[in-house]
């Protein structure tokens, strides 16, 4: 794993305690549960979306409404109906909350059909944990429709399109002069980024966390850790080739210089 995501993985560890104090303690045994099965990235956003579940049962509930999160016993689950999810969901779709990186301001937050899927799965994995383990009596998330998601169609550069990015990387036209002073520094690394972002589709994510020796020249590839965990190859030209090989090059020029 690169320097890049172990940092990555102990700041999540790092979000997902803060967040876990703002859930029912009882959840700590399910993160604890899902740990060997899920990333923690996949936990954090759990402990996100249940975040938003209980903070909803707080302010609409019937009978746990006005009930302190941090009292809530596991078999607080059974006083939840599939109907109470429903109106959940429905919630979602607008709702007051406090900002997520600044929790003093209040802030209007939407779902589309996708966020609701998200966050349905969230409440539909604690449930299945706690129902699976004999905690709770019954599982009302299982017979909760998931919201018919409408995807939207993926719009993608065309060849035209690719060339006139890559040559404004590669010319800086259109820039400042002090703009320029800075591209001509960085116009070999732009462009071995994009070339390789434009030659591999991977995401940008996975690009800032590759590493010198996750680069196979010889056979043209390179290592990537994908959404989940799983380290893939991913095949690229000779024209990204040669756009990376540059600007190593003028890396190991400059740092033999230091």
């Amino acid at each position: 794993m690169s320097v890049y995501h172990e940092e990555l993985k102990i700041k999540e560890t790092e979000l997902l305690r803060e967040v876990q104090a703002d859930l029912p303690p009882f959840l700590r045994e399910f993160f604890r549960g899902i740990a060997q099965t899920t990333s923690t990235k996949t936990r954090l956003a759990y402990a996100y979306d249940l975040r938003v579940f209980f903070r909803y049962l707080y302010e609409e509930h019937d009978k746990l409404g006005g009930m302190e999160t941090r009292h809530l016993e596991v078999d607080a689950l059974d006083q939840i109906t599939s109907e109470d999810i429903e109106c959940y969901l429905e919630y979602l779709s607008y709702y007051i909350a406090p900002d997520q990186n600044q929790p003093k301001q209040q802030t209007a937050h939407h779902n589309d059909e996708k966020g609701k899927a998200r966050k349905l799965a969230s409440v539909r994995s604690m449930y299945k944990y706690f129902y699976k383990k004999g905690k709770i009596k019954a599982n009302p998330a299982t017979i909760v429709d998931t919201p018919k998601i409408h995807e939207k169609k993926i719009t993608r550069l065309d060849v035209n399109e690719m060339a006139n990015l890559l040559d404004a990387v590669e010319s800086g036209n259109n820039l400042t002069d002090r703009q320029k002073a800075r591209h001509e520094k960085t116009k070999k690394r732009d462009l071995a980024l994009i070339t390789l972002l434009l030659g591999t589709g991977m995401r940008v994510s996975e690009c800032v966390g590759i590493n010198r020796k996750d680069l196979d020249f010889q056979n043209y590839a390179v290592k990537v850790l994908r959404k989940g965990g799983n380290e893939v190859m991913l095949y690229f030209g000779e024209e990204v080739a040669e756009a990376l090989s540059d600007y190593l090059e003028e890396r190991n020029q400059v740092v033999t210089k230091d």
